[in-house]
């Protein structure tokens, strides 16, 4: 049985992620089990900080798109869901288009190498009017690959690395099945139903 700081710890984060995402992400729990209660609120106190830093700078789009990619060459399914849904919905917001991927062409890189995950999503990108988003991927590409960080923006990635290996890592060790979107976009549940409108269309 959990202990009393486990639980405490668990409920903590999935309140945190309620209000932010509008749910309560199973990952929570299983990263808890894993780690420890108390290095798990550490790890998070020196990462979401940073992540949101990304967000805002970057935008949604680009940082989905980053963290999506670093998913499928880990091989999770469960963060390959919550980004990847964030960045079609973000998508479909934006430009009142579908992403030219959809989820389950995205899935099927499940695992596959970073090259080709890349080569998929920058065929997607080009596709989408995304020609911004083209350079900061395959820069992503180069630092999977073992390249030096060089910049502000490089650290940024690197960070997403870094962090994205650990949360992969406890999604697929504790086989965590896919729920939300790890994004805020998933409270705006009709734009949800559009989507998955316009995808059955």
């Amino acid at each position: 049985m959990a202990s009393p700081l486990a639980r405490m710890t668990v409920g903590l984060l999935e309140r945190i992620a309620l209000g932010l995402w509008g749910f309560r992400p199973s990952l929570m729990r299983e990263i808890v089990r894993q780690r420890g209660a108390l290095p798990t609120l550490w790890w998070f106190l020196r990462n979401m900080p940073r992540y949101e830093r990304t967000l805002k700078r970057w935008g949604p789009i680009r940082t989905h798109l980053a963290t999506t990619l670093i998913s499928l060459v880990n091989g999770c399914p469960y963060c390959v869901h919550g980004h990847a849904r964030a960045l079609q919905l973000h998508y479909l917001q934006r430009t009142d288009r579908l992403f030219p991927l959809d989820d389950a062409a995205i899935t099927a890189l499940l695992g596959a190498p970073a090259a080709e995950v890349a080569a998929a999503l920058d065929g997607a990108l080009a596709q989408a009017a995304l020609e911004d988003e083209r350079p900061p991927l395959r820069r992503l590409v180069e630092l999977l690959a073992g390249a030096a960080p060089a910049g502000p923006d490089d650290r940024r990635l690197a960070h997403l690395i870094a962090m994205f290996r650990v949360l992969n890592t406890c999604g697929i060790e504790g086989r965590v099945a896919p729920d939300e979107v790890h994004d805020p976009i998933n409270q705006d549940r009709a734009l949800a139903a559009r989507y998955d409108a316009l995808r059955a269309a």
